[in-house]
C-alpha cells in the first residue's frame, strides 16, 4: 500500500501548512473575508496577487500593510503582495491578471482563491428581481468563478501543489428569501467546483469549495437592520457571527500541504448555524 506523505511520511503538521514560496491570486482579496485571507496567505509565506476592482485604495492599503510586515524576505527582494485590477466576469481583465501575477512572482501559480462576489442589498423576492441584477450576480459570482478556475486549470502548477479554493455561500442551505438570485449563483459555483476537481483527475490539483455562514463583513452589514442582526445572532449556536478570521485559516489549510487530501468537497465554514 502506499505511503501518505502526510499520514506517514514524518511531515511536521506545522510545516505542512507553511506556503514558502508559493504564489496565490486571491479574488476579491481587499473584502471583508478576503483581505483576511490575503494577510494569513501572506503570513505562512506565499506571494499573493490582491484582484480588486473600483476603488484600489483598500487594496493598496493592505498589500502595503502585507508588505511593511514581511519586508525584504528574498534574494530577489520580491514583494510579499502586489495589488492589481480586475473584473472577473471579463475574460480579458481575468488572463490579464494571471499575467500580472507571473510578471511579479514568475510562471509557476500555485493557489486561486475566488472571493469576488456581489449581492443586491435591496434584498427583492425573486417576483421583484430584476434581470439586471440577476445578470449582474450571475455574472460576477458564477461567470467570474467560470473564468478565473479555467486559467487556473490552465496555468496551475502540476506537481501536487496545486490549489483552487472558491467560494460559496451558507445561504444555499438556508434558503433565506430575498437571496434567490444570489444563493442560486453560488450553488451554481458549488457544482462547478466539485466537477472541475474531477476534471482535474491526474494533474494534483485539488478544487474545494468554502461556503460562510453569517460572518461580520461589511456585505452582511448592509441593508440590514440592527433587529435583522440580533436574529441571526440568536440562530447561532456559538452565540455571535462569524468574522473573516475564522475563515481565512480553513483557505490556508486547503491551500497547502496539509489539505492535500481534501478534494470536491464544500467545507460549510458557518459555526453550526446550519
Amino acid at each position: 500500500m502506499a505511503e501518505s506523505k502526510w499520514n506517514g511520511g514524518g511531515v511536521d503538521a506545522t510545516a505542512a501548512m507553511m506556503l514558502h514560496g508559493r504564489v496565490a491570486i486571491v479574488t476579491g482579496g481587499a473584502g471583508g473575508i478576503g483581505s483576511a485571507v490575503s494577510k494569513h496567505l501572506a503570513s505562512l509565506g506565499a506571494r499573493v496577487v490582491v484582484a480588486y476592482i473600483g476603488d484600489p485604495a483598500p487594496a493598496l492599503s493592505l498589500v502595503s500593510g502585507i508588505n511593511s510586515s514581511h519586508p525584504g524576505e528574498s534574494l530577489s527582494q520580491q514583494p510579499r503582495a502586489i495589488a492589481v485590477e480586475a473584473d472577473v466576469s471579463d475574460a480579458a481583465q481575468v488572463k490579464a491578471l494571471f499575467d500580472a501575477a507571473a510578471a511579479a512572482f514568475g510562471e509557476e501559480l500555485h493557489i486561486l482563491v475566488t472571493l469576488a462576489a456581489v449581492l443586491d442589498y435591496s434584498y427583492p423576492p425573486l417576483a421583484e428581481t430584476s434581470e439586471a441584477t440577476f445578470d449582474a450576480t450571475f455574472g460576477t459570482n458564477t461567470r467570474g468563478t467560470f473564468l478565473c478556475c479555467r486559467e487556473a486549470a490552465r496555468r496551475l502548477v502540476r506537481d501536487g501543489r496545486g490549489r483552487i479554493v472558491t467560494f460559496s455561500s451558507s445561504g444555499v442551505g438556508s434558503l433565506r428569501p430575498g437571496y434567490s438570485a444570489y444563493a442560486a449563483s453560488k450553488a451554481a459555483v458549488e457544482v462547478m467546483t466539485k466537477i472541475l476537481a474531477r476534471e482535474l483527475r491526474g494533474t494534483g490539483i485539488t478544487a474545494n469549495v468554502v461556503a460562510p455562514g453569517s460572518t461580520g463583513t461589511p456585505m452582511m452589514y448592509t441593508g440590514k437592520t440592527e433587529d435583522d442582526m440580533q436574529r441571526y445572532i440568536a440562530e447561532a449556536p456559538l452565540g455571535r457571527l462569524g468574522m473573516p478570521e475564522d475563515i481565512a485559516p480553513l483557505v490556508s489549510f486547503l491551500a497547502s500541504d496539509a489539505g492535500h487530501w481534501v478534494n470536491a468537497q464544500v467545507l460549510r465554514c458557518n459555526g453550526g448555524t446550519i
